[in-house]
């Protein structure tokens, strides 16, 4: 039986709420800037950039290798809430100690940046895998999409505030923006963990027979092995797959080095941080526009709008001298950032038979939730290597341009023909 009522669907919905806090303040918000400005005081900018772009990619490729283990131990049932929670614990724990590292120590700063990372990206993927504990075949798309609502609203509303603690520290009692931003790095981790508790206390899920952990365990790797095989077997969506991964690659890098590369180029935190804003409350309107003119004109060439102006917007970030044209960066971005991924996954929806969906979005998701390895890595290499940090953002457009093009061979119709056949 499944738990499908409304406070166990709002409960998990508001795990979202929670942890979101953590990506908008913490990943895209004051720790790119406090990176580069406290942590790493003293260092070429540069080479900070390099540093930050490791740790983001590291923490992705750890939570890469430990994926198909973690999925099994969702898949035991009665351990999905307890990894949950550890994970979050994790990552919790990690966002407070933020607040404990001295200026200049960037290598504590990274290392517990890093854990973070790995917390909020693992606790991710057994809140995922409790999805079905709380929808049906009915609703199940609405409460995804409740859940996905709800973290743009929590995760913006307390990054308003911590703006608002930033920009008038002796409003709330501190000595200057440095104590500001530890104090918000705790407040994400308070956030994160008042609003996990109705998971924890109203969702309930299915228990899993004894005994069978261990074995589910092994069946992790097999089944993922299994899945790649039957995925690389059907060449139109495995091509798409790739494509898909290399510019979501490319979209994800971007959320996470906006920042970092307006305080390179010299911005003030104020602008950077106000410019954030913006992509938290103009994204979720402007994705069901983009989601509307899909069903207007076509899913793929609105895909292609979306990738071309990701790669107006790196043509330009890399030409930008003034602080407003990272308001128009900003304004940019908030209007394709949603949209590319909402049509992707409507796009591979298409292309799959329903009674596989399970099986083939659990690999569309581990491409989508992990792509950020890459991306991040490619700028970390070239501003190390450059020691310019335009040539290093520039270097994301190669991520959109090769997944445009492997896109441009991928026909939605022969792919779904493919895979049905193959399949039956």
């Amino acid at each position: 039986m499944q738990n499908n009522t409304k406070k166990s669907t709002y409960s998990w919905a508001l795990y979202d709420w929670a942890n979101s806090a953590y990506a908008t303040t913490v990943m895209a918000g004051f720790f790119p800037i406090f990176f580069k400005s406290y942590y790493s005081v003293g260092v070429d900018a540069t080479v900070s950039t390099a540093e930050l772009g490791f740790a983001n990619s590291l923490s992705s490729f750890v939570v890469v290798l430990i994926a198909p283990l973690l999925g099994a131990v969702a898949d035991a049932g009665s351990l999905k809430k307890r990894f949950l929670f550890l994970f979050a614990f994790l990552g919790i724990l990690m966002s407070a100690s933020l607040s404990l590292v001295e200026q200049g120590n960037w290598q504590m700063a990274a290392f517990i940046y890093t854990l973070g990372n790995i917390g909020f990206m693992g606790s991710n993927i057994f809140y995922d895998g409790l999805l079905p504990s709380v929808s049906d075949d009915k609703n199940v798309d609405y409460v995804s999409g409740l859940g996905f609502a709800l973290g743009y609203l929590g995760g913006g509303l307390l990054f308003a505030l911590n703006v608002f603690m930033v920009q008038e520290p002796s409003f709330f009692g501190f000595a200057d923006k440095a104590l500001a931003i530890k104090a918000s790095f705790i407040s994400v981790a308070v956030w994160w963990a008042l609003f996990s508790l109705p998971l924890l206390l109203f969702v309930e899920e299915k228990k899993a027979d004894k005994n069978t952990n261990n074995i589910l365990l092994v069946e992790g790797y097999l089944r993922l092995k299994k899945t790649f095989q039957r995925v690389t077997s059907l060449k139109g969506l495995f091509l798409f797959l790739v494509a898909y991964w290399l510019y979501i690659d490319g979209v994800d890098t971007i959320i996470r080095m906006a920042v970092d590369y307006g305080m390179a180029l010299g911005f003030d935190s104020k602008n950077l941080i106000m410019a954030l804003l913006i992509v938290q409350f103009v994204g979720f309107p402007a994705t069901l526009i983009v989601a509307k003119l899909a069903d207007i004109w076509n899913t793929k060439k609105v895909i292609y709008l979306c990738i071309s102006v990701y790669i107006f917007i790196i043509i330009f970030a890399s030409m930008m001298q003034d602080v407003y044209e990272f308001y128009i960066l900003a304004l940019l971005i908030s209007l394709v950032q949603g949209g590319i991924q909402a049509l992707s996954r409507s796009y591979y929806a298409k292309m799959i038979p329903q009674q596989y969906a399970a099986e083939f979005f659990g690999f569309y998701d581990l491409l989508g939730k992990f792509a950020v390895i890459l991306g991040p890595l490619l700028v970390g290499v070239v501003a190390l290597f450059s020691h310019n940090s335009r040539l290093a953002i520039a270097s994301v457009s190669i991520l959109f341009i090769l997944g445009a093009l492997l896109l441009f061979f991928v026909d939605e119709e022969k792919v779904s023909k493919e895979v049905r056949e193959a399949l039956e």
